[in-house]
């Protein structure tokens, strides 16, 4: 019996636990008992945007109901796969519930993928597992942070990367809203130190701004009702909320220093994401899709020279940010649907990372 945590796509507050019997595996299956996961922003960012970018295709519900991907642990608790034996563990997408089935392709010792059906017209950066036995970002006392940081780092990293290609557009700043995220931090700690001629500045709500100062990863922190103590300086907006009056207001304020902009998640759900709300003054925002960014970093340098970068910077950054977080581990699904709501609403807290065992 699986039990899952699933969500009204229409109306994403509210939500249910379901449950279904098994069907027995097939050839060539496998099934992954789910450890644990994380609750980000980053899953709300799947449910806002789930229709639109295919985010509830991957672990199908039940019609109007999905279930929200989640970044976590699963043990093989049965496997009908030569290669891959029962108790062994694996990093990887997973949904909000306690199990899942696989159809295991490509193995390796270091991973597989999917092959099920239904998850091939998605991107092939969310089917890949990780087999943690011989996985070097796998480290038993950091797993907590890899499945709250590690996603949302990595998108970070391939955004430094890509404006670091593009000379940064010849500014001389970035602008990060919802400063307090993970992947903002993410991306300002590459940044410091791949790009350190680029001056970071956070943007946040009134009652984070502490909280980010503490974490060092930015030069300038302001609340969102501050945008007037914006440097008046050649800058690009990188924005994680998803507001349209906020991305209007930077737009606004910065005039012609805004050289470039660009959207990459929704975390002010309800404020304006996906919405007609008239197009800001300067340039228009560029949707920025982290798994196309990864496909072509990866085939441009390799995967071996593409890991290895990823791996220098996620050791400093989570040196860096591990201090500034603490996690909060919660059991059963009923805390998973809870912590998904909080999110929802913009309750959790920045400065604690949730952590489900189911």
């Amino acid at each position: 019996m699986t039990q899952t945590v699933q969500v009204k796509r229409g109306a994403l507050g509210e939500t249910r636990i379901a449950q279904y019997a098994d069907a027995p595996l097939g050839d060539g299956e496998v099934r992954l008992k789910v450890e644990s996961f994380s609750v980000t922003a980053n899953n709300v960012t799947y449910a806002v945007a789930g229709d639109a970018f295919g985010y509830w295709n991957f672990f199908p519900g039940e019609g109007e109901w999905g279930v929200v991907p989640m970044w976590g642990h699963a043990v093989v608790t049965e496997s009908r796969h030569p290669e891959i034996a029962e108790g062994e563990r694996v990093y990887g997408y997973l949904p909000m519930a306690d199990s899942l089935d696989v159809l295991p392709t490509g193995v390796s010792a270091g991973g597989f993928t999917d092959a099920a059906a239904h998850r091939q017209p998605m991107s092939p950066i969310y089917n890949q597992y990780s087999r943690l036995a011989a996985d070097p970002e796998h480290d038993p006392a950091r797993e907590g942070e890899r499945m709250i940081f590690g996603p949302l780092f990595k998108t970070g990293f391939l955004i430094e990367s890509f404006m670091r290609r593009e000379g940064w557009f010849g500014a001389e700043a970035v602008v990060l809203t919802s400063a307090s995220s993970k992947t903002a931090m993410g991306l300002a700690s590459v940044a410091k130190h791949r790009s350190p001629g680029i001056r970071r500045i956070g943007l946040t709500s009134a009652g984070n701004v502490d909280f980010v100062k503490r974490g060092g990863f930015y030069d300038l922190v302001l609340a969102y009702d501050d945008l007037t103590g914006l440097p008046q300086v050649s800058s690009v907006l990188v924005d994680f909320a998803g507001n349209a009056g906020l991305i209007h207001g930077v737009h606004t304020t910065l005039g012609d220093n805004l050289k470039y902009s660009c959207t990459v998640g929704a975390t002010h759900v309800g404020a304006g994401f996906g919405q007609n709300n008239g197009p800001p003054p300067g340039p228009t925002p560029v949707l920025f899709f982290a798994p196309d960014h990864a496909v072509a970093a990866i085939k441009e340098q390799g995967p071996k020279a593409f890991g290895e970068a990823v791996g220098v910077s996620w050791l400093r950054f989570i040196a860096e940010a591990g201090g500034a977080l603490t996690i909060d581990e919660r059991h059963g699904l009923e805390a998973a649907r809870e912590a998904y709501l909080a999110t929802l609403a913009g309750r959790a807290d920045p400065a604690v990372g949730i952590v489900i065992r189911p």
